[in-house]
């Protein structure tokens, strides 16, 4: 099933009703409905611009044109598609006198054009045509990596694309948006956002559904983006997502609770950061879990000998933020766990509670940071801060929201945090 926003179908063809059914039904002879009878050629109602002689090649620059040359008959619809399955948008005359496509055509494709008409007397006609269109004059092509690996992950898990090229121009982007499908099952409503020139985060309105199935794949192959910049292939990807797990951690009360699918799991004692070192306040995703990790507090600026200087290998470690934000095993702050704010950022927590809550999270859950007075978390570029970005706020990041603006980018505070 797809997803319900058009910033992530690919496109389709344009069909426009004939409202006046009726007056073809006024119209049929004692013989029966013309409606109900087989269609007629209608060769000689139509043309377009495409070349069908053997070895003539279409222009992939130039929009296709359906016309209706007979008087007495007018197009109903056109479906245009290629040799992968993929659709070409168009629009229909009221008149239906003409058609023409409005996404662009791939280089180097072969394409089947079917179109429906009628005449005055409501008979409908059919034509099936074909033609191929000519290779690209560069070879200058857009790749796309979709991100995350292939695999299970938690329901708050971002779809990211990467584009080996930049994309500056809004029209452009448009371009490659639509050429970035998402689908789930089941079905959710969900936006692309660009984060910059060359990246792209997908979420939903809301986190996946449990155990839904997302697929990911590109249409931009051979499509034509702008002046000497073609699409290029991208490997699709699909994932699957878990139960709902969210950790609260409410560094007020210096407890973490852990909800799977809604329901009270458990409940430990931790300690945040301290004053200086206070935790981000806010929704992260979890990026990755390491049984044992080496931290040195010179990695984030503090100096060797001074009174928060520390060189430890930590164990249970579930990492939160590319800055350093960890939950894990603190044994030394067992006695602060659930009484005060001792850390330099991250949440510590018993050993027995750590590895517990190793084993009960994973890639892609909700780590959620309550009552802290740190900083918010980023939403970009220090891990998965996607949901703290209102929606209404999100969906302005695509560029197929006229309203919105294409090149938001939230810069990074990055004050390295680890323990």
């Amino acid at each position: 099933m797809s997803t319900t926003t058009p910033r992530t179908r690919t496109v389709v063809s344009f069909t426009l009703l004939v409202a006046a059914l009726g007056a073809g039904v006024t119209a049929c002879s004692s013989e029966g409905n013309p409606l109900a009878a087989d269609p007629y050629d209608a060769s000689d109602q139509i043309s377009f611009n495409a070349p069908t002689d053997p070895g003539k090649k279409a222009d992939p620059d130039k929009p296709l044109v359906v016309t209706a040359e007979d008087s007495d008959g007018r197009i109903t619809d056109v479906t245009v598609v290629d040799d992968k399955g993929r659709r070409v948008s168009g629009e229909l005359a009221a008149d239906g006198s003409r058609w023409h496509s409005t996404s662009p055509l791939a280089a180097g494709t072969h394409y089947t054009v079917s179109v429906s008409t009628e005449d005055d007397d409501g008979a409908p006609g059919r034509k099936v045509l074909a033609f191929d269109t000519s290779k690209p004059t560069t070879q200058k092509h857009l790749n796309v990596t979709f991100g995350p690996q292939a695999g299970t992950y938690g329901v708050g898990q971002p779809i990211t694309a990467d584009l080996d090229q930049p994309v500056h121009d809004k029209a452009q982007r448009a371009i490659v948006e639509r050429g970035l499908q998402v689908d789930s099952t089941p079905a959710v409503q969900g936006s692309w956002y660009w984060v910059d020139d060359k990246h792209l985060h997908y979420r939903p309105r809301e986190y996946w559904p449990v155990h839904a199935t997302i697929q990911v794949h590109s249409n931009l192959e051979n499509i034509r983006i702008g002046d000497r910049l073609w699409g290029g292939a991208a490997k699709p990807l699909t994932l699957t997502t878990g139960d709902r797990v969210v950790a609260i951690t409410d560094a007020a009360t210096h407890q973490l609770t852990l909800y799977k699918n809604d329901e009270k799991v458990k409940q430990v004692p931790i300690t945040t950061g301290k004053p200086g070192f206070d935790t981000r306040n806010g929704i992260k995703v979890v990026l990755a879990k390491q049984a044992s990790v080496r931290m040195k507090s010179s990695t984030i600026g503090i100096s060797a000998g001074s009174s928060d200087s520390y060189d430890l290998t930590v164990y249970w470690a579930t990492r939160v933020t590319w800055s350093g934000e960890y939950v894990h095993a603190a044994p030394w702050s067992v006695g602060s766990q659930g009484v005060a704010n001792v850390s330099h950022g991250c949440t510590g927590m018993s050993n027995a509670n750590a590895q517990w809550f190793y084993n009960n999270i994973h890639e892609g859950d909700i780590v959620q940071v309550v009552n802290s007075k740190g900083d918010p978390m980023e939403v970009f570029n220090n891990g998965f801060g996607d949901w703290n970005m209102p929606w209404e706020k999100w969906v302005l990041g695509s560029a197929l929201n006229s309203a919105g603006s294409t090149s938001q980018s939230d810069t990074a505070r990055l004050r390295p945090q680890s323990l």
